[in-house]
């Protein structure tokens, strides 16, 4: 899915407006292994993910406990930073090669300034921010183990082949040799 078309998903915004926020967005690359944001830090950009995978993951003790990871055609930030000015609260890591669209914490506050119906459609990104992340906690408090490994693997196939399963587990909230096992049972 290209950048336009997920502003336009996320925003609903008039096609009159569309380039002038496509415009604000500037191609960048995060190699593997490098980080977007880390805990603590103030970084408060806002990018499409074009190419590769991001871990959003934070540290507790000697585990590291994946929250998340974006894949191709998903947005991220640390929303808390981009419009709170919070530290970031977790990390979001480069699993493999990325390429971005991204947006400054600057360049974002003006859209206001260049679109007049930009507070009501701002809302309407951060509800539809929040309503995936209301059904992603409502389906790992709902479904067995088994069902969210089999919701994932039918709506975000491709992280099997590109991300270590130990990362894929924890977001699963489960150890990896639950997930070998699940996965094993899958294909019988």
């Amino acid at each position: 899915m290209t950048l336009e078309n997920q502003i336009q998903a996320y925003l609903g915004i008039p096609d009159a407006h569309l380039k002038t926020i496509e415009n604000l967005f500037v191609s960048t690359s995060l190699p593997k292994g490098k980080y977007y944001t880390t805990t603590g830090s103030y970084h408060a950009n806002l990018s499409f993910i074009k190419d590769g995978f991001i871990r959003v993951f934070e540290t507790k003790g000697d585990r590291e406990i994946t929250q998340w990871i974006a894949s191709p055609g998903e947005f991220i930030t640390d929303l808390g930073t981009l419009v709170f000015d919070a530290p970031a609260r977790r990390n979001f890591q480069a699993i493999t090669d990325c390429e971005l669209y991204t947006i400054s914490r600057e360049n974002y506050r003006r859209i206001g300034s260049l679109i007049p119906q930009w507070p009501e459609l701002e809302k309407r990104f951060i509800s539809t921010c929040f309503m995936i992340l209301e059904d992603r906690v409502f389906n790992f408090i709902s479904m067995t183990s088994e069902e969210r490994y089999e919701q994932l693997f039918t709506f975000k196939r491709e992280l099997f082949n590109q991300v270590p399963l130990q990362y894929i587990a924890s977001m699963l909230g489960m150890t990896p040799e639950t997930l070998s096992r699940i996965r094993k049972k899958s294909i019988s």
